[in-house]
């Protein structure tokens, strides 16, 4: 095998183990999830989204997911007090796509509000949710004495090692 294809193949394998050593240490990680709003109601009006955002735990990196009859309705984000007075002047943002079918990311742990202009928001379509930082549970208590157990964080630390050590023989 010559030095050129030899470099690529460690650098693959390299990669790889690298790519399954996050895959290990990402154990507590979590895959952000879309909520759709209303949830089988969807976004009308004289629904309590109050109710429906109570049961839900939003998370940093979530979606919400708006439906909604695209000829009636948009979707519009706004501070505390125009939510609170259903103001639709001055919005932070205009979130509808067009389709209504339009989805937003919950980026930061903060508060956000939403409402739909037109008077509709008096009607109930408005939405505040409290949006977290998502805590991983904490690591399980460690093996008892004389059991081995699994520590993913090192399991990474010696497959990076490894690769290492190959990527420098084959130089």
């Amino acid at each position: 095998m010559n030095r050129s294809v030899r470099r690529r193949t460690v650098l693959l394998v390299a990669a790889f183990l690298a790519a399954a050593a996050m895959m290990f240490t990402c154990v507590m990680c979590r895959k952000p999830v879309r909520h759709t709003v209303g949830g089988k109601d969807m976004w009308k009006p004289n629904f309590n989204y109050t109710d429906w955002s109570r049961e839900e735990t939003f998370y940093t990196g979530d979606w919400l997911y708006f439906v909604y009859d695209k000829h009636m309705f948009n979707v519009l984000e706004v501070n505390e007090t125009s939510y609170t007075n259903c103001n639709d002047q001055g919005f932070i943002s205009n979130i509808t796509g067009g389709a209504g079918r339009d989805v937003f990311e919950l980026a930061k742990p903060k508060p956000y509000y939403f409402l739909t202009s037109g008077g509709y928001c008096y009607g109930g379509m408005k939405l505040a949710v409290n949006v977290v930082e998502f805590v991983p549970a904490p690591e399980p208590s460690p093996a008892k004495s004389g059991s081995f157990a699994i520590n993913p964080p090192i399991i990474s630390s010696i497959m990076i090692v490894v690769a290492w050590a190959v990527f420098i023989k084959n130089q």
